[in-house]
């Protein structure tokens, strides 16, 4: 697994002193480009930058064309180094545009959101959305290294923590009840170097032992069926969400499916529905949009042999994988929640 490195920016200078790179290039959006970007550039040595546009809706293979052909252009060879500084859309696709550029590059992930600090840049997933679908086409590749720092922070909008924090929570709700506590005591205001580690912990924990998704690490998608499809059919939409506030709806969603699947007690449903309600509101969704959402949820990674298939809770701290789901059950969680 990549190794990750705390409240370490500066560590870049030692990673690139070892690396014996031939052309070092540093991926941006126009975001990190000016907020970010200033704070890393001081460590580097000579490199280039390539810039795309920022959001989800550039997560393509348009976008993907732009790299590659930036690296094609500067005879970038495969001792290059790309380093992805960015949130996750960034992290996820540079990941991406590395491991398929003559069939792979090394690749340093410097995640600046905190929804990337502690989910997308951890991990080894790596991709671009594809015809719609999130996360559609990509690949398991490992980031030579990967640097939380919390001094990006200041470069956020509390909407952007906000949508770190819902990930954090779910590593609670999955896998460790007493971070979920924790993460509640701490609130959705500020995070330090001791509760992100809590989190990202978790995920290396869950990844270390199912680094392909095979099983256990499936756990990880808790919120995210129902997360996902919301997120991609309000995407460019005046209604759009960040994906943390998407995933935060999607687990009211999915822990009302574990209610009703007899997985979760009523009083811990209610906890959970009482804590995430503080935070993340349903956003405004047509009726009839419905059945595109549940169209979407049908193309979700976890599916088996045309069954819809979600990970669910047991308890706070303890989820359960591959637990097939019935439309008219989705029907009734889309009605908790919307």
């Amino acid at each position: 697994m990549s190794k990750v490195y705390f409240e370490k920016v500066s560590y870049i200078t030692e990673l690139l002193a070892s690396g014996q790179y031939s052309q070092v290039f540093v991926l941006v959006d126009e975001n990190s480009k000016e907020y970010c970007y200033p704070i890393l550039k001081e460590y580097l040595e000579p490199h280039k930058l390539i810039e795309i546009s920022s959001g989800e809706r550039n997560k393509t293979l348009s976008s993907c064309n732009l790299v590659w052909s930036a690296l094609t252009n500067a005879t970038a060879d495969r001792k290059t180094l790309l380093i992805n500084l960015g949130g996750g859309v960034i992290t996820d696709m540079g990941g991406f545009c590395a491991g398929t550029y003559k069939r792979g590059i090394r690749f340093i992930n410097i995640p600046t959101t905190l929804l990337s600090q502690v989910d997308a840049s951890v991990g080894a997933k790596t991709g671009i959305d594809f015809q719609g679908y999130k996360n559609h086409i990509g690949l398991f590749c490992e980031a030579e290294a990967v640097l939380v720092d919390s001094v990006f922070h200041d470069t956020l909008p509390q909407k952007q923590l906000i949508s770190g924090y819902a990930e954090m929570l779910k590593h609670g709700l999955i896998a460790n009840q007493k971070h979920w506590q924790d993460c509640l005591d701490n609130g959705s205001n500020s995070f330090g170097n001791e509760i992100i580690q809590q989190s990202v912990a978790i995920k290396e924990e869950v990844v270390k032992a199912d680094p392909t998704e095979k099983g256990l690490r499936k756990i990880l998608n808790f919120g995210h069926t129902i997360g996902h499809a919301i997120e991609t059919h309000l995407l460019g939409t005046s209604s759009e969400l960040l994906h943390g506030e998407a995933i935060g709806i999607g687990m009211i969603a999915e822990a009302y499916i574990s209610k009703s699947k007899g997985l979760l007690a009523e009083s811990e449903f209610q906890i959970i529905v009482e804590e995430l309600r503080k935070i993340y509101s349903s956003p405004k969704i047509e009726k009839a949009s419905l059945n595109n959402i549940k169209r979407l949820c049908k193309q979700d990674k976890k599916n088996e042999n045309g069954n819809l298939n979600m990970s669910l809770l047991q308890n706070i701290g303890t989820a359960v994988y591959d637990i097939p789901v019935e439309e008219e059950v989705i029907d009734q969680a889309l009605a908790e929640i919307l």
